[in-house]
């Protein structure tokens, strides 16, 4: 090989090693700041496209400029009816302002050092406000307001902007826990206990009730058998009657008929004399 062509490739490969430690470009999805010996250089983040350094001296740090995720640990917290609650939060943010981020906080690590220090005080004081009723029910829409607008406003000089703070998830310390559980279930046997009790003394006005009704229909009915046996034993009586006097002597020979058909069965006896009165129609 002849040396003027390795001395092209050898200026060419210098060429390509310079180029890259001068020109470099931004992402759509990032920004970035220059340092020079450890300081940035310029007052605002270059944004996304190509651009130059100098060599050796320059160094470029980059920036996601997309919305994060800081996922907080559970924190126990005290209402204001002085209840204990586990409070679980994660918040959704941005670095807005590159340069004054590297400043302050120089890394995520360190913005999400700065937020679960801010964020939980927030908590703290906003929680704090409302009882625990208000808390799991009605209230956490205001509660998460209220610590997304403080803690903006509070972390916007770290060049760190806020987009929003929610509760993922409210929970009872277990003691705590234990302790509604255990009054949750005497007020539930207690009204257990009501209910059996109203139940025992309507089914006891139910007895009572149908006992009165059935006596009532008994006796009505008692009454009713002894108006009809008694009109029965009117009529016979006045049939019979009615037949004596039409015909005394055969009425009389159809009740002595009867009379010996009901007495002279199998092994009956009687000891009577021929003239007895019974005998008569025998005679």
């Amino acid at each position: 090989m002849k040396p003027i062509t390795i001395a092209l490739i050898a200026l060419i490969v210098v060429a390509t090693l310079g180029l890259t430690q001068v020109v470099f470009t931004v992402d759509q999805t990032e920004r970035a700041i220059v340092l020079e010996l450890g300081r940035p250089v310029g007052d605002v983040a270059l944004e996304p496209g190509l651009h130059f350094k100098l060599p050796v001296v320059q160094n470029v740090v980059f920036f996601d400029s997309r919305i994060l995720d800081f996922d907080a640990r559970p924190e126990e917290i005290t209402t204001a009816d002085k209840k204990y609650m586990n409070v679980d939060s994660y918040t959704k943010w941005r670095i807005y302002d590159p340069l004054t981020f590297y400043t302050k906080v120089r890394s995520v690590q360190g913005a999400q050092a700065r937020l679960d220090d801010i964020i939980r005080s927030q908590l703290r004081v906003a929680v704090g406000r409302y009882t625990l009723i208000e808390v799991v029910s009605h209230k956490r829409l205001e509660i998460m307001t209220a610590v997304t607008e403080r803690s903006r406003e509070l972390l916007r000089p770290y060049g760190i902007e806020v987009v929003d703070v929610r509760i993922k998830r409210t929970d009872l310390p277990p003691e705590n826990a234990r302790a509604i559980y255990g009054r949750m279930k005497a007020e539930r046997e207690r009204q257990a206990r009501q209910y059996r009790s109203e139940g025992r003394e309507a089914s006891a006005r139910i007895i009572a009730e149908a006992d009165k009704q059935r006596a009532i229909i008994l006796a009505d009915a008692e009454k009713e058998a002894e108006i009809v046996r008694g009109d029965g034993d009117a009529q016979a009586t006045a049939i019979y009657a009615e037949a004596l006097g039409k015909a005394p002597d055969f009425y009389d020979f159809m009740r002595s008929l009867e009379a010996y058909r009901k007495s002279f069965g199998d092994n009956t006896r009687f000891i009577m004399t021929p003239e007895s009165q019974f005998l008569r129609h025998m005679r």
